[in-house]
């Protein structure tokens, strides 16, 4: 018979794992108390990550303390309009306490997140408490994980976090099924300030060409001139915070089908219209159903003109005048003298009455010799200023077309807008003294910045004070860059005898272009205010 084998511990081991096991529990013990014990703002600290299968853009929010957002880390966001649709919105809201009996709002911002076909992902890491949600092909049925005060519900798409006492933390994510591509997005809250920004070369432009429309005239038609280089058509602005919407002929044309769309100013805004008229065509398929109602061909010595798209029932006008206010003549002892009523609309105003858009610009001219000097040249009623300074009378006439505009437009009916002085790149004198911008063949560096002209500030504030509600196309800034836009020596056919060069008007194709997709946007975003909730 096998014999037993005995089992015995001996004292020392038997005391030694007794020891092992009872410190692990008094270890354990009092750091969990002391974990539970710890105050919760410090060791708050919130990380928001969105994952996406090719980029990753990030929120991160630090709560160092218990009523301070110590900072926020927004989403970096470059989109086409075309990456809008099928999109995720993502607004972020936050609002503090700087002290006990004061409140006050920090920033709020809203960003474009596309959706991608796999799965996307947030996830939460608040210390040792770990939230992870996912979200997929949302259905119907509410999704909600919900721990300590955080909530997240993909169905209801709300996700508040920590409400405490007046400090509270959101993300609101709403499901964008259908957005227009032609619908401007913007960073924050306020419109997007399209003067800020860069001009991006783009292989997909110019919208149109020399070849494709015959309403650019010499003075513009840079290329039919002989300028070789192409680049400058090929531009496109692009602000910092958000995308200008392609042009859209057709969908204008729409926006303006039995309407009247005019353009009144100086030879600046002639060039605007010819580009929206060269813009326009690119969806009119028969040209002949697109004429001037008096036959008239575009030149630089008639000042007014209307083409009738008949398949639209719309036409686009333009009318000429220098300062929007009366050019005539008035004595002084024995002489007749010319001089600018400038208490006086212009006597072409009432062809503008009943328009459906205005658009108005005046600059260029307040800057010669006569208005510049203002000697014996401004007049109001029957007194001519012996000396007048051109900013004071430039004030006075703008005050006189505002009262028209209050007196005579209907908001309800027209939309009314005023466009911001244009550039002009001379260098080496002006534009009979020599002044020339042949050499540019690119857009000035974005560290450049002009002065903002005075005109700008007078008009702004006028407008300000205008019961008819007016929007100021802002376009100084972004057209400052493009030295490289003007006809320079391309302004008339090759062999002309002159040497004066254009460094004030615009080629076509070219700048005029953008400040026709600024005027669209406007147009198109009015129309979507307009629409039944």
């Amino acid at each position: 018979m096998e014999k037993q084998r005995s089992f015995s511990i001996k004292p020392t081991r038997l005391w030694l794992f007794s020891f092992t096991i009872s410190f692990s529990l008094i270890f354990f013990i009092f750091f969990s108390i002391w974990v539970l014990n710890l105050p919760l703002y410090s060791r708050q600290e919130t990380h928001f990550q969105f994952n996406r299968t090719t980029t990753a853009a990030s929120v991160s929010l630090g709560l160092r303390s218990p009523f301070k957002i110590q900072s926020l880390t927004g989403l970096h966001r470059n989109y086409s309009a075309t990456q809008i649709k099928n999109s995720i919105l993502v607004s972020t809201h936050f609002s503090r306490v700087e002290n006990e009996s004061q409140v006050s709002n920090f920033s709020t911002f809203e960003g474009i997140l596309e959706k991608e076909s796999q799965p996307q992902s947030v996830a939460y890491d608040i210390n040792s408490e770990f939230f992870l949600t996912f979200f997929g092909n949302h259905s119907t049925k509410s999704e909600t994980v919900s721990s300590k005060g955080l909530e997240i519900d993909s169905t209801n798409s709300s996700i508040p976090i920590w409400n405490q006492q007046q400090k509270n933390v959101s993300i609101t994510l709403s499901k964008k099924e259908e957005v227009s591509s032609d619908v401007l997005q913007v960073v924050n809250k306020k419109e997007c300030d399209i003067t800020k920004g860069k001009w991006v070369f783009d292989e997909s432009y110019p919208l149109y060409t020399n070849a494709s429309c015959p309403y650019i005239d010499e003075g513009f038609s840079c290329e039919n001139n002989g300028r070789l280089d192409k680049n400058y058509m090929k531009w496109r602005w692009q602000p910092q915070d958000c995308d200008i919407p392609r042009f859209n002929a057709t969908q204008m044309l729409e926006l303006i089908r039995g309407k009247r769309l005019v353009f009144a100013g100086d030879s600046i805004n002639r060039n605007q219209w010819e580009s929206m008229l060269c813009l326009l065509m690119g969806a009119i398929k028969d040209p002949r159903k697109v004429y001037e109602t008096r036959g008239r061909r575009i030149t630089k010595e008639k000042g007014n003109y209307c083409f009738k798209f008949v398949d639209y029932q719309c036409t686009v006008e333009y009318y000429v005048t220098h300062f929007l206010v009366h050019e005539g003549k008035a004595r002084i002892g024995s002489k007749r003298v010319q001089t600018l009523r400038i208490d006086t609309m212009d006597k072409g105003s009432s062809r503008w009455r009943g328009a459906d858009i205005l658009v108005f610009n005046t600059a260029h001219w307040w800057n010669h010799h006569k208005t510049k000097a203002g000697k014996n040249y401004y007049q109001e009623r029957n007194q001519v200023h012996p000396r007048l300074d051109v900013s004071t009378a430039f004030e006075k006439a703008l005050t006189t077309w505002a009262s028209w505009i209050d007196r005579h437009v209907n908001p309800s009916k027209t939309q009314v807008f005023f466009r911001s002085s244009a550039p002009s790149h001379f260098s080496g004198g002006q534009w009979n003294t020599g002044g020339h911008c042949r050499e540019a063949s690119q857009p000035i560096p974005e560290t450049y910045r002009g002065e903002y002209p005075e005109k700008n500030i007078i008009v702004e504030q006028i407008i300000g004070k205008m019961k008819t509600p007016v929007t100021f196309l802002n376009i100084t800034g972004l057209s400052d860059y493009r030295i490289d836009g003007h006809p320079s020596i391309y302004g008339r056919k090759p062999g002309s005898s002159s040497r004066v060069q254009d460094c004030s008007h615009w080629c076509l194709p070219g700048v005029p272009d953008t400040w026709n997709e600024i005027l669209y946007m406007h147009l198109e975003s009015n129309r979507r205010k307009s629409l039944p909730n």
